[in-house]
C-alpha cells in the first residue's frame, strides 16, 4: 500500500511538473501594431503589406492598424484589403485616437479588416469616388466609376456581415457615420468602440472573430506583448514627398534650378538640386490627384515671367505671369478634400517670391547682355588715352590706355599730355580724336 501511494505521490509531481515546465515553454502571444496617418498611396500600401507579413511569419495573434486618412488612391486601398483578407493573422483596424477619421478610402479599409473598431468621437463614410487625374468625367463616366466602387463595397460589407445598405449611402450618397451610429446600426458597421489600442486589445480578448473565408477564430490578447512596426526611412521620406504641399515645393524649386542653370551653364549644383526636386515632385503627382491644367498654368506663368523681359509689355506679361503661376497653383490639386488643398498661406508667399527670384535674374542676364565689352576690339572703342608725345594731322604719335602704349594717328594736331579718345583701331594703331579734359595721367618715361 505504501509502494502503492508513493508510486501515485510521485506521478502526481511528474505530471504537475509536466504542466508548469510546458506552460512556461509556450511563448506568450504577440500582437503587432502599425499606424497610418495621411494619404492612402502605394507607399502607405507596401507598408501595410510588409507588417502583415512580419506579422505571419512570426504567427502574431493579432495586427493592431491604427487609421487616420481623409482618403487616397483606390489601387492602393484594394492592396491594402488584399492584404488584409489574404492575412493568416486576424487584422483590427482602429480608427482613433479622438477627434479623427478614415474617410473615403480608410472607410472601405475598415470594412474589409477582421474586427473593426473605432474610438470614440471618431467618423467614417464619404467614401464617393472623385476623379484624381484633373480630367472632367461625363455623367456616365462618373455614374459607372461609383457604382464599381459600391459594388466592391457592398462585398466587403455582405462577406464582413456588416451593413450593406450603409456601406452603399456612404459610395454612393458620400455619408458619414460617427462611432455610435456605425455601432448601433443594424447590422451594425463596426464591432465595438474602445478608448485606445490598449483598450482595444484588453476588449479583445476572449471574443471569437469570422474570417474573410468564414472561418472561426477565438483571439487570446490578455497576456500578448505589443510590437510595433513603424515605417523604414525611405518610406517615411516617401510618405512625405506624396504631401501636397511638399509635391507643390518641389515642383517651384525644381523649376527655378533648372531655370537658373539655363542662364548659367556650368553652376552645376541648381541643375542637378533641380533635376531631382523635380523627379520627386513626379513621383509626388503619381500619387497625389493632380491637375494637369494646373502644371500647364505654372509653366506658362514661368514664360511670361522671362518674356517679361524680353519683350516691350509695359509689365502686362508680368501681371499675366503672376496671375498664372497663382491660378495654377490654386487648380494643381484636383480633390475637395481640405487636406488635400494647398493652402494660399503658402500658394501667396510662394508665387510672389518665385516671380520675384525670376524677374531680378532675368533683369541681371539681360543687363550682361547689354553692357559694354572690356576687351578686345570693342572693348579698346571710345576709351580714354593720353598722348605720350604731340601727333601731327596724319602722322603717327604714341598714347597710353589700358595701362599699354599705343601707335596712334588723328587728324588734328594732338598736343602731348592730352586726352584724346579712341574712335578706330587699324591692326596695331589706334586713331583717336581730341577728348574733353580728364584726370591727369600718371607720369610717363620712355627711353
Amino acid at each position: 500500500m505504501r509502494a502503492s501511494l508513493r508510486t501515485i505521490g510521485a506521478g502526481v509531481v511528474l505530471l504537475t511538473l509536466s504542466i508548469v515546465l510546458g506552460a512556461q515553454g509556450q511563448p506568450a502571444p504577440v500582437i503587432y501594431t502599425a499606424e497610418i496617418d495621411g494619404i492612402i498611396h502605394p507607399v502607405a500600401a507596401e507598408y501595410v503589406r510588409e507588417v502583415i507579413a512580419k506579422a505571419d511569419a512570426a504567427s502574431a495573434a493579432l495586427v493592431v492598424l491604427t487609421l487616420r486618412t481623409p482618403g487616397g488612391l483606390v489601387d492602393a486601398t484594394r492592396d491594402i484589403n488584399n492584404a488584409i483578407i489574404h492575412a493568416k493573422t486576424p487584422v483590427a483596424v482602429f480608427v482613433g485616437p479622438s477627434g479623427n477619421r478614415a474617410a473615403s478610402a480608410g472607410f472601405l479599409i475598415t470594412m474589409a479588416a477582421d474586427i473593426a473598431a473605432m474610438a470614440p468621437a471618431t467618423h467614417i463614410g464619404a467614401a464617393h469616388p472623385v476623379a484624381g487625374n484633373g480630367e472632367k468625367i461625363d455623367d456616365t463616366m462618373a455614374k459607372k466609376m461609383a457604382s464599381d466602387v459600391a459594388a466592391y463595397a457592398r462585398t466587403l460589407a455582405t462577406q464582413r456581415k456588416r451593413n450593406v445598405s450603409l456601406v452603399e449611402q456612404a459610395v454612393l450618397e458620400s455619408r458619414s457615420f460617427t462611432e455610435q451610429e456605425a455601432l448601433s446600426a443594424t447590422p451594425p458597421l463596426i464591432d465595438l468602440i474602445a478608448n485606445d489600442v490598449p483598450d482595444l486589445i484588453r476588449k479583445l480578448d476572449g471574443r471569437t472573430i469570422t474570417r474573410f473565408d468564414g472561418a472561426r477564430q477565438t483571439l487570446h490578447t490578455a497576456s500578448a506583448t505589443t510590437t510595433n512596426i513603424a515605417m523604414t526611412w525611405q518610406q517615411l521620406v516617401l510618405s512625405a514627398i506624396a504631401h501636397p504641399q511638399v509635391a507643390y515645393l518641389l515642383l517651384t524649386l525644381g523649376t527655378l534650378g533648372l531655370t537658373i542653370e539655363l542662364w548659367s551653364p556650368g553652376a552645376i549644383l541648381p541643375g542637378v538640386a533641380g533635376g531631382i526636386c523635380l523627379l520627386l515632385a513626379f513621383f509626388a503627382f503619381q500619387v497625389l490627384p493632380v491637375s494637369y491644367a494646373g502644371i500647364l498654368l505654372i509653366l506658362f506663368g514661368l514664360a511670361l515671367l522671362v518674356l517679361e523681359v524680353k519683350v516691350t509689355s509695359f509689365g502686362l506679361l508680368a501681371v499675366g505671369g503672376i496671375i498664372s503661376l497663382f491660378l495654377g497653383s490654386m487648380m494643381l490639386i484636383d480633390s475637395p478634400l481640405p487636406e488635400l488643398q494647398i493652402g494660399l498661406r503658402l500658394i501667396v508667399p510662394v508665387t510672389l517670391g518665385l516671380s520675384f527670384v525670376l524677374l531680378f535674374l532675368v533683369t541681371l542676364a539681360v543687363k550682361t547682355q547689354r553692357a559694354r565689352p572690356v576687351t578686345g576690339v570693342s572693348g579698346m572703342l571710345d576709351e580714354v588715352a593720353y598722348t605720350i608725345d604731340p601727333i601731327e594731322p596724319g602722322g603717327l604719335g604714341h598714347v597710353r590706355t589700358h595701362g599699354e602704349i599705343w601707335a596712334a594717328t588723328a587728324d588734328e594736331f594732338i598736343e602731348a599730355g592730352s586726352p584724346v579718345r579712341v574712335t578706330a583701331v587699324d591692326g596695331l594703331r589706334l586713331r583717336v580724336t581730341a577728348a574733353a579734359s580728364a584726370a591727369a595721367p600718371e607720369a610717363v618715361t620712355r627711353g
